[in-house]
């Protein structure tokens, strides 16, 4: 083979390899998750489950694509922090609990297709009672990339021990404002941060100057305890916490929640 036949022959085989390699790594973000994803109850089994979006009780009102088990799943490294703060905070008498973790990129391209249809208000009395739909995403409510879909994001709250449990929600029940009492709201075994879980208000930012008093301590003592593990606060939602040294900052996964996703 000459020279020219022979570089245009090895040229070839490097792009069949690339385009080989691209593709498995995007199949994977589909199906599979990375060996260092790990459903969080086995790292740190004290820490609640209440994973909403398996359930109606939502600000769409039905179960999400993707949430095929009502599952906490997060990398490795992302578990081993939330461990290290559920150890100080069992130690006060509270655990963590968790509304969200990992999120499949599905499930964001459903919230992007439910904001765009502006007739489907279901769930508006309850989590978005003062903000026009139309303004979901100018208002930075809804975007079509999550960092939960990087697996080091997470949505979680305090409960009080003993937990009490809490009632399930009944689709079609009457909605009472996320920004209401907290004797008013949805019942939550929550300690009292001012706002239920998702709430579009900007009551719900961490620092918000109106929230004050027990439930300003509440916020306070959540966002403490995991910046100081290496967690960081998205200023917006008191809920929600990603660890500043995640380990895929840049890649966006869509494997289902489920424990057949996880290859550890």
């Amino acid at each position: 083979m000459r020279i020219p036949a022979l570089l245009a022959f090895l040229a070839a085989i490097l792009v069949a390899v690339t385009n080989t390699s691209v593709t498995a790594q995007a199949a994977d973000t589909e199906s599979k998750a990375p060996a260092d994803f790990v459903a969080l109850h086995d790292v740190a089994p004290a820490i609640l489950q209440d994973m909403r979006y398996s359930t109606p009780h939502n600000f769409i009102g039905t179960p999400i694509n993707g949430y095929v088990e009502p599952l906490c799943i997060v990398t490795a490294p992302t578990a081993k922090a939330l461990a290290k703060a559920e150890h100080y905070f069992l130690a006060q008498g509270y655990t963590l609990k968790v509304y969200d973790c990992y999120r499949p990129q599905r499930a964001v391209d459903q919230f992007v297709d439910w904001a765009q249809d502006l007739t489907d208000l279901k769930m508006k009395d309850e989590f978005y009672p003062q903000v026009d739909k139309a303004n979901l995403f100018s208002d930075g409510y809804i975007a079509a990339k999550s960092g939960h879909s990087r697996g080091s994001t997470i949505d979680l709250t305090l409960v009080k021990l003993p937990a009490h449990s809490t009632r399930p929600y009944v689709p079609g029940e009457k909605l009472e404002p996320c920004y209401a009492p907290q004797a008013q709201r949805f019942p939550d075994n929550s300690i009292d941060m001012g706002t239920g879980f998702d709430c579009f208000d900007t009551l719900a930012h961490t620092l918000d100057p109106r929230i004050v008093g027990v439930q300003h301590s509440n916020r306070l003592l959540l966002k403490n305890e995991l910046e100081s593990v290496g967690f960081v606060n998205l200023a917006e939602e008191w809920w929600h916490f990603t660890l500043a040294a995640e380990p895929y900052p840049d890649t966006y996964f869509n494997f289902p929640v489920s424990r057949s996703s996880l290859t550890s």
